[in-house]
């Protein structure tokens, strides 16, 4: 296609944004309010995978040593954890940081339990990291019968609840987005497609004059990105702008609650070109499907 051809397949349907008037501004509120919806509910679950997932990471299996393992044997139990397939990392605890942890941890408590430095009651411990947390309970049940293994603790109830959870709500996300995706298509394409059925005898004029059917629809193709475009963009500034007045407002304090929000940079640029490619794409797609039928005559 030739450079003035395109550009004149431009100007006509940037012209036909304003002569359509209140259906351009229906189509465009339309594309607004569905990708707001869509980008609202992108934002929701894309933090929502991120806890999960902060939470899942810290998901770690504690190896109780026997108290009369030596260190010869204890290093030999650490050897063979490191052997067993999926094991990331193993992180050895000595009794007394333990000890200390467990006092620190408890504030000024903790001074009721100073009398225990002289006995410490604890156990040596190895700290194992899967490299997935999904494998951790299969590696804890391998560590289990190891010798000079006291005990193996990793939450397993806990665990498993979490794991089904964050399983479960990742699916219902999933499930969601393609829903309100696809719902968007559909409302977006019928009211687009009234826009065109508005303007069928246009259409049919053009075609009986002898004009091509590809010159036809490129004026209308261009419309429909238009119609995407300016709709998106609407959106894409209103969660941009709230987003980061959100962050910056309750970011710190979720996190002191271990529920931290992913920074706005660059989730927001993620999003805004996801929400900018549906628009587009859902308006070239309306478009071009409503002006099909007319295009037979």
């Amino acid at each position: 296609m030739k450079g003035r051809t395109l550009l004149r397949h431009g100007k006509e349907g940037t012209k036909n944004l304003a002569r359509n008037g209140w259906m351009t501004f229906a189509s465009i509120s339309a594309v607004a309010i569905m990708l707001l919806i869509v980008g609202v509910f992108l934002l929701l679950i894309l933090n929502l995978n991120h806890f999960a997932t902060s939470v899942e990471e810290d998901v770690e299996i504690r190896v109780f040593i026997d108290l009369a393992a030596t260190k010869d044997q204890q290093e030999e139990l650490r050897k063979k954890i490191q052997r067993i397939p999926n094991v990331q990392s193993i992180t050895y605890l000595p009794k007394e940081e333990g000890l200390e942890e467990f006092i620190d941890s408890l504030g000024e408590q903790g001074e009721i339990f100073e009398q225990l430095r002289t006995e410490n009651p604890l156990y040596d411990v190895f700290i194992v990291q899967a490299l997935s947390p999904q494998q951790t309970e299969e590696i804890a049940n391998k560590i289990e019968p190891l010798p000079y293994v006291e005990d193996v603790g990793y939450g397993k109830d806990v665990v498993e609840q979490l794991f089904a959870f964050t399983g479960l709500a990742r699916q219902i996300g999933l499930f969601l987005i393609i829903g309100l995706m696809f719902t968007t298509m559909f409302l977006i394409a019928n009211t687009i497609k009234l826009t065109i059925i508005a303007r069928k005898t246009e259409i049919k004029i053009m075609k009986l004059v002898g004009a091509t059917n590809s010159f036809i629809r490129w004026p209308f193709f261009i419309e429909g990105l238009l119609l995407g475009l300016i709709g998106s963009f609407i959106p894409v500034g209103i969660l941009a702008y709230t987003y980061e007045k959100l962050y910056v407002s309750f970011g710190q304090k979720l996190e002191l609650m271990f529920i931290g929000l992913l920074p706005s940079d660059p989730l927001i640029f993620e999003v805004s070109a996801i929400l900018i490619g549906i628009g587009a794409f859902i308006g070239v797609w309306g478009s071009m499907t409503s002006v099909r039928k007319f295009l037979k005559v």
